[in-house]
C-alpha cells in the first residue's frame, strides 16, 4: 500500500511555513493521540503518519529532498516514524500546546516579570497645551533595590536554585493524560529561594520611591491625550524589563477660550450702538490682540472667523481659526435722564415700522398664525 502525500496527510498546501506545519501536526496530534483513543488502532496509525509526515517537512534538508524526489528521497534516513520510545506523550503535546497560555517556559530558564504600568494625571492649563512645555512630575512607584541590584538577597550571600522546578520557575502538573505547566509555588515563578534576604528590600528586589521625570509636552495636546514614557514605570523581577508610565492629559478650563480640536472659540461684548452703527473690537489671542471690524446693524449672535488664529494639533500642519461670537449687551443703571432719551429713541423706530425690525415683525406674524391654527 502507498503512502499517502506528506502534505495531503497534514492538512497543508506545499508552500505551508514552519508555523503552519506546527500547527496541523498539534492539531492532528491532539486528535489521534492514543492516550485519548485507548479502543481505536485507526486512531494510532493516523498518529504515526502524523508524526512522520511533520519530523519529514519540519526538517528543512530532509523537505527539500521530498519535494523534489517524494517518499523515495527520505526514505533512506527514514526511522519510520514508529510510535515508541523518544516520541512525544500526549502531555508533551498538550503543554506544547498550551504551555505560553499557562506561563509555561520551554526554555530552561527562570521566569521574568515585567514591571507593572503607570498612570499619571497631567493638568495643563491650554496655554501650555497650545505651545508645548516641559513639566516635571513626581511618580510614586517601585525601583530595583540600590543596596542588593535586584536580586533580593543580603549582599555578600547569593540566592540558591529552586529545588522544586530546578530553577526553571515552574513545574509540570499531570492529571490524567492532561500535563499543564503551572508557576511553581515554592518560589512563585523566580527559580531560586532568597535563604538571607536583603536587609533594605526584604528581599522583593525592589522599593518604594518618588521619581521625578521631565515630561515634554509636545505643542497642540489635547484633553484626553496620552504621553507614553518607555519603561519608566515598576521596575521589572527577576530581571525582567520595567512598566511604562501613561502620562494622561486633562486641560484646565480658560477664563476667555474654549477648544474644539484645532478650532477656538469666544464671546465678544459689544455696546447697542457699536452693533448698530459698527466698529473695531480688539480680541486677544494666543498670538496676541487683533482688531476684530464689526459691520453696522450687527445682531447678538453672529459668528466672525479669525483664520490662523487657533491651534496647531500635534499631527496636524494647519493651524484652526477662532470664532468670536459677538454679544449685545443691554446697558444698566440708567439715569433717568438715559431712560427719557432711550425712549424717545424706541418711539421713533416705531414709527418706521418693521423696516427697523424685521425679525421681530417675522416673529410676530408666526405667533400670530401659530393661534389662528390652533384655534381652528
Amino acid at each position: 500500500m502507498s503512502k499517502r502525500d506528506y502534505y495531503e496527510t497534514l492538512g497543508c498546501s506545499k508552500d505551508v511555513d514552519q508555523d503552519g506545519l506546527k500547527k496541523a501536526y498539534r492539531r492532528l496530534a491532539m486528535k489521534h493521540h492514543p492516550d485519548r483513543n485507548p479502543d481505536d488502532p485507526e486512531a494510532e496509525v493516523l498518529f504515526k503518519e502524523a508524526k512522520e509526515a511533520y519530523e519529514v517537512l519540519s526538517d528543512s534538508n530532509k523537505r527539500a529532498a521530498y519535494d523534489q524526489f517524494g517518499h523515495a528521497g527520505v526514505e533512506a534516513g527514514q526511522a519510520g516514524g514508529g510510535f515508541g520510545a523518544g516520541s512525544d506523550s500526549f502531555g508533551d503535546i498538550f503543554g506544547d500546546v498550551f504551555g505560553d497560555i499557562f506561563g509555561g517556559n520551554r526554555g530552561g530558564r527562570a521566569q521574568v516579570f515585567r514591571g507593572a504600568d503607570l498612570r499619571y494625571e497631567l493638568s495643563l492649563s491650554l496655554e501650555q497645551a497650545v505651545a508645548g512645555d516641559s513639566v516635571n512630575i513626581d511618580v510614586p512607584t517601585q525601583v530595583e533595590c540600590d543596596v542588593c541590584d535586584g536580586d533580593g538577597a543580603e549582599p555578600g550571600t547569593q540566592p540558591t536554585s529552586c529545588s522544586s522546578c530546578n530553577g526553571v520557575g515552574q513545574v509540570r502538573v499531570q492529571q490524567g493524560f492532561f500535563s499543564v505547566q503551572q508557576t511553581c509555588p515554592n518560589c512563585r515563578g523566580l527559580g531560586k529561594i532568597i535563604t538571607t534576604p536583603c536587609s533594605d528590600c526584604s528581599g522583593r528586589g525592589r522599593t518604594s520611591k518618588v521619581k521625578t521625570l521631565a515630561v515634554q509636552v509636545p505643542a497642540g495636546v489635547d484633553d484626553g491625550n496620552r504621553i507614553r514614557l518607555s519603561q519608566e514605570g515598576e521596575a521589572g523581577r527577576n530581571g525582567g524589563p520595567s512598566g511604562d508610565l501613561y502620562v494622561d492629559i486633562t486641560v484646565k478650563p480658560h477664563t476667555i477660550f474654549e477648544r474644539d480640536g484645532s478650532s477656538l472659540s469666544c464671546n465678544v461684548p459689544i455696546s447697542f450702538a457699536s452693533a448698530v452703527l459698527g466698529s473695531s473690537v480688539e480680541v486677544p489671542t494666543l498670538d496676541g490682540q487683533v482688531v476684530l471690524k464689526i459691520p453696522p446693524e450687527t445682531q447678538s449672535g453672529d459668528i466672525f472667523r479669525l483664520r490662523g488664529k487657533g491651534v496647531r494639533q500635534v499631527r496636524s500642519a494647519g493651524v484652526g481659526d477662532l470664532f468670536c461670537t459677538v454679544q449685545i449687551e443691554t446697558p444698566v443703571k440708567l439715569t433717568e435722564d438715559q431712560k427719557n432719551m432711550l425712549e424717545e429713541f424706541d418711539n421713533s423706530l416705531q414709527t418706521g415700522g418693521s423696516r427697523h425690525s424685521p425679525r421681530a415683525r417675522s416673529w410676530l406674524d408666526g405667533v400670530k398664525q401659530f393661534f389662528e391654527r390652533m384655534g381652528a
